[in-house]
């Protein structure tokens, strides 16, 4: 599936099982890319991503023709909070096409990354953000440093 082979899920239900299905992708991303995490961390993160999930003002996912859903994303203001997409999906562009759809209309225009996930942070500098601060801990406390980011020009 490519970028332009995707259905987009504008609007996403609060549904058990929709959140279900965001979780998975979620957790299927973090253990190709997070490779700091351990399967406790991850495990011990997942309440956190599911309330988040539930609570995020905005969640946009994309989806396969068939309806499945393989990378979502949540923005809240002008900050994108979450984007993840499925690894058997990464390379197509679909990532660049949420991004992109997050700051033509949603205006996002900041996020923050894991410092130890080098392959989101190429991303997110190849696509005009900038570093603008480094913060030693994560939003809980863990030593997992994060990079705040800001866009320097629209993409």
């Amino acid at each position: 599936m490519k970028a332009d082979e995707h259905m987009e899920c504008l609007s996403i239900p609060r549904e058990k099982e929709t959140l279900e299905q965001l979780l998975a992708v979620w957790q299927s991303s973090v253990q190709a890319t997070h490779h700091f995490l351990n399967g406790e961390d991850i495990t011990e993160l997942r309440p956190f991503v599911w309330q988040a999930l539930k609570e995020i003002p905005l969640l946009h996912a994309i989806c396969e023709a068939g309806g499945k859903r393989v990378g979502f994303m949540g923005v809240q203001a002008d900050r994108l909070e979450m984007l993840f997409l499925h690894p058997q999906v990464c390379g197509r562009g679909l990532g660049t096409h949420m991004l992109a759809f997050a700051v033509k209309e949603l205006g996002v225009r900041r996020l923050d990354v894991n410092e130890q996930n080098p392959a989101a942070l190429k991303f997110y500098l190849s696509r005009g953000f900038r570093v603008t601060a480094r913060s030693p801990l994560d939003s809980q406390g863990k030593p997992w440093p994060i990079l705040h980011m800001e866009l320097k020009q629209s993409i």
